[in-house]
């Protein structure tokens, strides 16, 4: 049976410790929570139970961590959140081109995670209601992806054909990192993913476009050598 929040979340760890110390902190924000301690175990409950966001080390016995997410990702489209001692830029970039929601790095404190487990799970609410997948709205801008029409304070805001391919891709994983490599491939091509230059150009651009200042960004948030998020109210 489900707890209050009406969301189970699987826990995929090696360490009994670490299982049993989130396996706690969870039930007690009312999620029902599994466990699996290898990889094998975790695709296995992906595959044949109703799980509503996964926490996924990396270290596992049987098979390595980004292997069993990109397991999951052929087969499912559940939210993945990385949790992991490794705390290298490669292995997070890594994580997120395989489809990994969020990435924490070990040790984290116990608020932070919640409150990621807490932001994943809305943002996969809103995506199953296909509401971020053609629209987007904070404060004074609004982005239809339908009408490819950006507007601020009700004026029409021109874009160029790559400033707004990067603000559509940004939008349709608004909440979500999507890293510079992800962005490159699908906006100038396989032959540009590190070509870093002209993102920073067309970000700085849409920064200046849209009113959002670059000392203190509301709208679009670098997250420092793995790439950028369009931020979302906090709800």
């Amino acid at each position: 049976m489900k707890g209050a929040q009406g969301e189970c979340i699987l826990i995929v760890d090696d360490e009994q410790q670490i299982r049993r110390f989130l396996r706690i902190s969870l039930a007690s924000q009312g999620y029902d929570v599994i466990e699996a301690g290898s990889g094998e175990q975790a695709l296995a409950a992906v595959y044949t139970r109703p799980v509503d966001l996964v926490l996924l080390d990396l270290g596992l016995p049987d098979m390595d961590g980004q292997q069993v997410l990109s397991a999951i990702r052929q087969q499912s489209a559940v939210p993945v959140i990385v949790v992991s001692v490794r705390e290298r830029e490669e292995d997070k970039v890594t994580a997120l081109d395989h489809g990994a929601n969020d990435y924490v790095t070990k040790p984290f404190g116990i608020q932070e995670l919640l409150a990621r487990v807490r932001a994943v799970l809305r943002q996969a609410q809103q995506g199953r209601g296909e509401r971020l997948a053609c629209h987007y709205r904070r404060d004074e801008l609004e982005i239809d992806l339908a009408l490819r029409r950006v507007t601020l304070r009700g004026e029409l805001v021109h874009l160029t054909r790559k400033e707004f391919a990067v603000i559509e891709r940004l939008c349709r994983y608004a909440g979500r990192i999507v890293t510079q490599s992800q962005l490159l491939k699908e906006v100038w091509g396989p032959t540009h993913v590190d070509d870093t230059h002209y993102l920073r150009i067309v970000v700085s651009r849409l920064r200046q476009k849209l009113g959002d200042d670059p000392q203190a960004p509301f709208l679009l948030q670098t997250e420092a050598g793995l790439g950028y998020r369009l931020q979302v109210e906090a709800r």
